[in-house]
């Protein structure tokens, strides 16, 4: 099974962001970008790929406990930039940074503990993908535009393990469908 762990925003701090990528998608040259949907908006917090179904429950145990020891915080969406030259466009988050790093932190050691192999570690950067381009695209418009943009600050009161269902149809712009498949609160929340 293809997962990650994630945070996910509340449904109006979505549909702001929805709002924002309609205002992205009527700039000059966006249609040579995928861009992601509602439905796939979230922070990953840590990537574990394909990871057997036996391993599942101990890493839903294990994120558990990461998620307890970790305090609830504060997340708002803010600004935006681009990873690989244009080949990733994002949406930036703003508030207690320093605990959602922590908390990726935690995911990821969860993971190599309960035995999946997660390859090199690398600097947790808080993004989420609003679209993605084949080819270097100059995405700089599309960053001046997000500059301005920000949303509410909401309580992250949980990490949720997320299935990724890969588009199997072959249609063009057919996204992944995701499932959450254990949420675990963390410390402090509800």
């Amino acid at each position: 099974m293809r997962l990650f762990a994630a945070v996910l925003p509340p449904e109006d701090v979505v549909r702001e962001l929805e709002r924002m990528v309609r205002e992205l998608r009527g700039l000059p040259g966006a249609e040579g970008l995928r861009w992601t949907g509602p439905a796939g908006w979230h922070f990953t917090l840590a990537f574990y790929g394909e990871v057997d179904d036996g391993v599942v429950p101990e890493l839903e145990e294990r994120l558990g406990r990461a998620a307890g020891r970790t305090p609830a915080f504060g997340l708002a969406l803010s600004g935006g930039g681009q990873f690989g030259r244009g080949k990733a466009l994002w949406a930036g988050a703003e508030g207690d940074l320093r605990t959602m790093r922590l908390l990726a932190e935690r995911a990821e050691a969860a993971a190599r503990k309960a035995g999946v192999e997660m390859g090199e570690h690398r600097r947790y950067k808080a993004h989420l993908t609003v679209a993605r381009g084949r080819d270097a695209v100059d995405v700089r418009p599309y960053v001046k535009a997000l500059e301005g943009f920000g949303t509410r600050t909401w309580t992250v009161e949980e990490l949720v393990l997320v299935r990724s269902h890969l588009p199997r149809s072959g249609v063009p712009g057919e996204q992944p469908r995701y499932e959450a498949v254990a949420r675990r609160p963390l410390g402090g929340a509800g």
